[in-house]
C-alpha cells in the first residue's frame, strides 16, 4: 500500500502514527481547489523526519502519502465534529486553517465523493493501524499508539491566543492507562524548555479516541506540537536543525517512557 501509506514494522510494542504528514494532492483534485492549496500549508510538516528515530528504538512507524486536504485521517468516518462548539475541519476539509474556502466555488466534494475518498484513502490507513496494533498486542501483551501532530502556534480560526508548545492528549484520561498518562505528564512538567499542557485544547482526535482502548490492551496518546519547536512557522516552512536538536531529546524521552511502561503496573489492565 505504498501509494497510500508506508509502514515500518518494528519489534517493540509501540506504533507511531503521523496522519497529517502527507503532502500529495492528485492533479484532478488540486485543479478544483484555490491555487494556494498547492502549498499544502496546513501539513504537519516534517514529522516523518522528526520521528524517524523511532525506527532505531524498535518502534513501528506509519506515514501517509496524501495531504489532509484530500482526506483527514484523524476524523471520524461519519464526519462527527471532534470538538463541539469550536471550529472544526471535516473528514474532507473544505476550509484552510484560516477559515477561508479551500475549494473554488461549486467544486467542494459532495457526499458521494466523500464516501469514495473514505474508501480509497481513509480505510486503508485505518486498516493498517488496527492490523499493526493487533499484531503488537499479540506479540507483547499490549500495544501503544503515539499519534504525532504539529501545528502553527497561532491560528485564530481554531483557537485563541498562542498554543502551548506541547499539547498531550489522552481524551481526558480515557485513551490510556492512568499510569501512562501520569508518567508522560510528569516528564513534560519536569522540563523547562517548552510550555506544555495535558488534555487542553487538543485532547486527541479520532485516532487517539478510537484506538485508545485500555481494557483491550491498546493504549493511545496524541502529541500536538507547535511548529516553532522544530521548524520555521513562515513559508517555506523549513526544517530548523537547531530547534529540532532541542526538541528531539524530549521526544526520545517520551518514547523511552512509553516503551518502558508495563501494563502490570496498572491494576485491572489487560
Amino acid at each position: 500500500m505504498d501509494e497510500i501509506y508506508t509502514l515500518h514494522r518494528g519489534t517493540r510494542p509501540l506504533l507511531v502514527s503521523v496522519p497529517h504528514a502527507g503532502q500529495h494532492i492528485p492533479a484532478e483534485l488540486l485543479a478544483r481547489m484555490h491555487p494556494h492549496a498547492a502549498t499544502v500549508e496546513d501539513t504537519d510538516w516534517h514529522l516523518d523526519k522528526l520521528y524517524d528515530f523511532v525506527r532505531d528504538l524498535g518502534a513501528s512507524l506509519i506515514v501517509p502519502r496524501h495531504s489532509r486536504y484530500v482526506i483527514d485521517l484523524n476524523r471520524p468516518p461519519d464526519n462527527t465534529p471532534m470538538y463541539p462548539g469550536a471550529n472544526n475541519t471535516e473528514l474532507c476539509p473544505t476550509r484552510f486553517f484560516t477559515g477561508e474556502p479551500l475549494y473554488l466555488e461549486g467544486q467542494a466534494p459532495d457526499a458521494a465523493e466523500v464516501q469514495q475518498r473514505r474508501g480509497t484513502y481513509w480505510q486503508p490507513y485505518h486498516d493498517a493501524l488496527a492490523g499493526e496494533l493487533t499484531r503488537l498486542k499479540a506479540e507483547h501483551g499490549h500495544a501503544v499508539l503515539f499519534d504525532g501532530h504539529s501545528i502553527r502556534s497561532q491560528l485564530p480560526w481554531l483557537f485563541e491566543g498562542r498554543l502551548p508548545d506541547l499539547n498531550l492528549g489522552t481524551a481526558n484520561g480515557a485513551s490510556c492507562a492512568p499510569s501512562m498518562r501520569d508518567a508522560l505528564g510528569q516528564l513534560l512538567a519536569a522540563q523547562q524548555d517548552f510550555t506544555q499542557v495535558v488534555d487542553g485544547r487538543f485532547k486527541g482526535g479520532y485516532i487517539t479516541r478510537h484506538y485508545g482502548q485500555p481494557a483491550r490492551g491498546w493504549h493511545a496518546v496524541q502529541l500536538e506540537m507547535c511548529w516553532c519547536c522544530y521548524m520555521d512557522e513562515q513559508p517555506p516552512f523549513s526544517w530548523s536543525p537547531e530547534r529540532a536538536a532541542g526538541a528531539m531529546p524530549l521526544l526520545r524521552q517520551m518514547m523511552d517512557t512509553l516503551l518502558a511502561w508495563q501494563p502490570q503496573a496498572e491494576a485491572g489492565q489487560a
